[in-house]
């Protein structure tokens, strides 16, 4: 099988099905304004217009239950294709990380890429474990599975994401052991 012909399967089987009826973004990292995801656990993200701040582009993804947000991610994607988180406001604080931390690096990932970054006390190291095939309320997905260890104060969590290109984040296990799925 050569290089190009294994890229385009690994490709397809990263897809969910039905991904036209899903996919609300035609980047690997989706960032279109207005996009939502709707999770489980009554959490809706959406992504906002790019605005410019402290001199960087940035997409603001607000987290919301109900009609309240309760913070705001945000989140510079770089010309590489990498993504970083620039800053967080919650209740009209914000904390501007130098250096950011790197969400994720330049896509397509692939089992067995790791990343990591530190800021402001905080150390994220991220590691791609495999594909997983899974259902959600959202449909069936055959996502990357990522775990990701952030260590902030002397105190060390563990998070699994699973992401499926253009759709984003379908499921997270979280350090406490729930499941958060996506719902549209």
């Amino acid at each position: 099988m050569t290089a190009r012909r294994a890229r385009l399967l690994l490709a397809c089987l990263l897809l969910p099905a039905g991904a036209q009826a899903l996919a609300p973004d035609a980047t690997y990292y989706p960032r279109r304004p207005g996009t939502r995801w709707v999770y489980s656990s009554g959490e809706t993200q959406v992504a906002g217009a790019p605005v410019v701040h402290r001199g960087v582009t940035v997409t603001p993804v607000s987290h919301q239950y109900g009609a309240t947000t309760f913070s705001q991610d945000l989140l510079e994607h770089r010309a590489d294709g990498s993504v970083w988180l620039r800053g967080v406001n919650t209740g009209g604080r914000l904390t501007w990380y130098t250096p950011p931390l790197n969400i994720y690096p330049p896509g397509p990932l692939r089992p067995g890429m790791t990343w990591q970054s530190a800021a402001a006390g905080v150390i994220q190291r991220s590691l791609v474990t495999g594909v997983a095939p899974l259902t959600t309320p959202a449909g069936a997905f055959n996502a990357l599975k990522i775990r990701t260890e952030t260590t902030a104060g002397g105190k060390v969590s563990a998070q699994t994401s699973y992401f499926v290109p253009t759709v984003g984040v379908v499921r997270f296990d979280t350090a406490d052991g729930s499941v958060i799925q996506l719902v549209k």
